[in-house]
Parts: C-alpha cells; structure tokens; sequence
C-alpha cells in the first residue's frame, strides 16, 4: 500500500512538472529564439531550437524523475571518428526520444506524423527541421537528410518503426540504411535498455528503474560500402541485440 501511494505521488508530481515544464517554459524559450532569429542566419536559429530540445528532454528524463528514475549514458565508441552521424536505436518505450538527448551531438529525429500535431512539442519539431518519413515519399525524405548531415546535423532513427510490445528487438525498415548508403555518412547503433516501463507500452505510469543507454563505435562507409540495405540493417540490428544482451546480463560481459 506504502509503495503504491509513493508511486501514485511520484506520477502525479512528474506530469504536473512535465505540463508546467511544457506548456510555460518552451513557449517562452521559442518566443526568444523566434525574436533572435531576426538578427541571426536561419541555420543558427535551428541550431537554437535543436538545442532547446535537447535541453528539454533532459530536464524531462533525467531532472523530473529523479531520483525514482536514473540515466546511464556510456560511450563506447573507441575510434573518435568526427560526425554527423546516422544514429540508430532499438525502441522500448515512449521515453526513447527523450533519452536520445544524451547524445552530444547536434540531431533531427526520424518520427511518424503525431509528434507534429502535439501543441508545443510538434511547433518546435517542425521549427528543429525533424523528419517524418510516413509524411513524405522517400526521395524526398532522402534529400531532406542528406541536405541535413552536409550541414553537419546528424539524424537519429528508430528502425522498428514502433515500440517493442514484449522488449524484443524487432525488425528493421530499410529506408535510414538507403540513406546511409546513398550519402555515406557513418552509421552509429544506439542501445537502449531499463526503460521498458518508463512508461510502458499502454499507459502512461512511469515505474521506477534505472535506464542504461550505450552508443557503440560506427559502422563506416569503408565497413559497409557495397552492401545492400537489407544486409546493412542486418549488420546493425545484430550489433544492437549482442550489446543488448551484455547489457542484460545475457551475454559475455
């Protein structure tokens, strides 16, 4: 009973920091980007407002839930290659988005058409330049990207498409590894594990869990030059499941 009510508390006080957080300070943040972007070139502005959803998901992941909820961000990547880069995530939970503002990079999100149509977060989606492939043919969504990693914005992507009902990976679409090949850009699998009730597929009660996230080294253009997009998606959906399972514990660690 003690725990369901902390549970109960927790939940109510999360949501109502998260529409505060929301509702107020992102329209404030917009009007001053949007009142800047008067003075200052268009790419600068866009960076303005990828930034301030980065800084927006973290404060929502990592600051809101605290300490019922933890983060662990871990680099393996062990080349130091230079980016943009492709990133791409298995996808768990409604909190995936959110958790991808650990990354320290400069990135759009590959997502279908409702986060568009959400009050704030869909104006400062399209204003970010993020992507829908379900809202464009792929040509044009190509191009779109590609136009995006040449200004040194890298793209982060969901290949499933949609979330893991029972946690197992599923599998891949194709369209972000024809991307990858057509335009060459490293291609950077993204881990994400604990987050399978936070919240789960469903409902929105957030549980408490500590959610581990682990960016492995790129594929390169080198590494996966004249595969197929099937193959390439093959090759990055197995390295996704074997540092799933090491995170797990399934695996060898």
């Amino acid at each position: 009973m003690k725990k369901s009510f902390i549970l109960i508390c927790f939940n109510t006080i999360f949501y109502l920091l998260f529409i505060l957080f929301s509702f107020v300070g992102i329209p404030l943040f917009s009007l001053i980007v949007a009142i800047q972007s008067v003075f200052i070139s268009h790419r600068k502005a866009m960076g303005k407002f990828r930034r301030a959803i980065s800084w927006y998901g973290l404060v929502i992941i990592k600051a809101l839930p605290y300490p019922f909820v933890t983060v662990r961000y871990k680099d393996l990547d062990k080349t130091k290659i230079a980016g943009p880069f492709i990133f791409t995530c298995n996808h768990r939970s409604a909190s995936d988005p959110f958790l991808m503002s650990c990354l320290p990079y400069e990135f759009v999100q590959v997502v279908n058409i409702w986060p568009f149509k959400l009050p704030v977060l869909g104006f400062m989606a399209r204003s970010a330049g993020y992507l829908s492939v379900r809202e464009m043919p792929f040509e044009a969504f190509s191009e779109k990207a590609e136009k995006l990693l040449k200004d040194g914005v890298s793209i982060v992507a969901f290949p499933e498409g949609t979330r893991s009902v029972d946690g197992s990976l599923g599998q891949f679409h194709g369209s972000i590894f024809r991307v990858a090949l057509k335009t060459g850009y490293p291609v950077v699998p993204v881990c994400i594990t604990g987050n399978e009730r936070i919240p789960a597929r469903g409902t929105l009660l957030l549980r408490p869990g500590t959610v581990k996230i682990h960016k492995l080294s790129p594929v390169t253009n080198y590494e996966y030059a004249g595969l197929t997009p099937y193959k390439l998606k093959n090759v990055v959906r197995q390295l996704i499941a074997d540092e799933i399972e090491v995170m797990e514990g399934r695996g060898n660690d």
